[in-house]
């Protein structure tokens, strides 16, 4: 997920590859409504953290722990390797490093689920998460696309992925105006001048070409596009091999919702808004998708990517159905959450442990959450599918709620 920026050419600078949580939430209508700009002198939503016992957690029996182990190894592996006296998290919100390590000792030699259960009731303690002012939290979800692909240009493979342009600058803002921290703008220098780098339709109609950019060529247009959105994704080529391209950069242009767009302009009713129902509409109108897509000026380029599958802004891989984005300005990376919500399109449960490894700048607010389900047709189907109301909260270890609760 790419995500969409507060002002043109501004971007914030903490997100370093997309997630589909976005995908569904910017490219498509469904995954949203618009909020309204908050009035300059209305303050931005804050959080509160509400201790309270394991058995208080909605299901906290019925998950199988087990399954979301591989996320917590990694995320703990990272996670210790700070210096002790390192802040984990916003102002400190899970405390230091030197907090982490013997829980996530004890969280690292688990091996089963009921193990792993008794692990986490003695050495951690639950925190409802709640925004003041409160509002319903709103869980998304998104997923690894496969795309056909090939290592060279064919009648059948016509569409570019680019690698990041040598005239492609960044800039943070705070060297600048120390209120800008945090943000970064992307352009290109011409005549001595820094101008907002190349749109999506300039680069289709392109101004790139014959650069030597080219990374991999695809079949669909259509995926192309998505694939842009989402940030990351596994292509196959003609003789099954599979190579892994994730984010590098992108032109620092505005986002527009293709989904947004398509239902303000009534070319698809709501019932239409979905991943799924946005693709279908691209490739039932090839000639009218060109334009369509084009509006989005957002671009992103890309980079091939060795590890074993797509990995989150934490820096680890991504664990289907446990790993979750979050916003990290509220809640620390790294820290294992209960969840509380429901399945894709549905009134059924969805309860179950995950970590927060991965963020996205439309994954924004005290409880917002993007799940990742994993690669191919079947987590589409799930994450394309997915706007549900829900909470969560946060597993702290012992020491930092102790401290949590003597200040608070």
């Amino acid at each position: 997920m790419s995500p969409p920026i507060r002002h043109p050419h501004v971007l914030p600078g903490v997100r370093p590859a997309p997630c589909l949580g976005a995908m569904l939430l910017l490219a498509v209508a469904a995954c949203g409504p618009a909020r309204p700009t908050a009035p300059a002198e209305t303050a931005a939503p804050t959080a509160r953290f509400e201790p309270l016992a394991f058995a208080d957690l909605p299901g906290w029996r019925d998950d199988d722990l087990a399954e979301a182990l591989p996320a917590l190894r990694r995320s703990c592996a990272r996670l210790l390797r700070g210096g002790d006296d390192r802040a984990v998290g916003p102002d400190g919100l899970a405390g230091q490093v030197a907090d982490w390590r013997s829980p996530c000792g004890r969280l690292a030699a688990a091996r089963t689920g009921a193990e792993l259960r008794r692990i986490l009731e003695t050495r951690f303690r639950p925190f409802r998460v709640v925004a003041i002012p409160e509002d319903r939290g709103l869980f998304t979800g998104y997923y690894e696309p496969e795309l056909r692909g090939a290592a060279a240009p064919s009648a059948t493979y016509r569409w570019p992925l680019y690698g990041p342009p040598k005239d492609l600058i960044g800039a943070d803002l705070s060297l600048f105006d120390p209120e800008l921290a945090g943000h970064r703008i992307v352009g290109r220098l011409e005549n001595g001048r820094l101008l907002p780098y190349h749109s999506r339709k300039a680069i289709d109609d392109g101004v790139l070409r014959r650069r030597g950019l080219e990374l991999l060529w695809l079949a669909d247009p259509v995926e192309a596009f998505f694939l842009h959105i989402q940030g990351s994704g596994k292509v196959i080529l003609p003789d099954g091999r599979a190579v892994r391209v994730g984010y590098a950069a992108s032109n620092g242009l505005p986002f527009e919702s293709t989904g947004r767009y398509l239902l303000r302009s009534g070319k698809i009713g709501r019932d239409r808004a979905s991943a799924q129902g946005v693709a279908a509409w691209l490739r039932e109108n090839p000639v009218e998708a060109v334009s369509v897509m084009q509006r989005n000026g957002r671009y992103i380029f890309f980079r091939e990517v060795e590890d074993s599958g797509p990995v989150g802004a934490q820096g680890v891989v991504l664990t289907a159905g446990r790993s979750l984005a979050v916003d990290r300005r509220h809640l620390p990376l790294g820290a294992p959450l209960w969840l509380d919500t429901t399945w894709p399109g549905t009134d059924r449960p969805l309860r179950r442990l995950v970590v927060a490894q991965d963020v996205g700048s439309a994954i924004e607010g005290v409880v917002r959450g993007d799940l990742y389900w994993g690669s191919g047709a079947p987590a589409l189907e799930r994450a394309g599918r997915m706007k549900q109301a829900g909470q969560y909260f946060l597993l702290l270890p012992n020491a930092v709620a102790v401290r949590r609760l003597a200040t608070h």
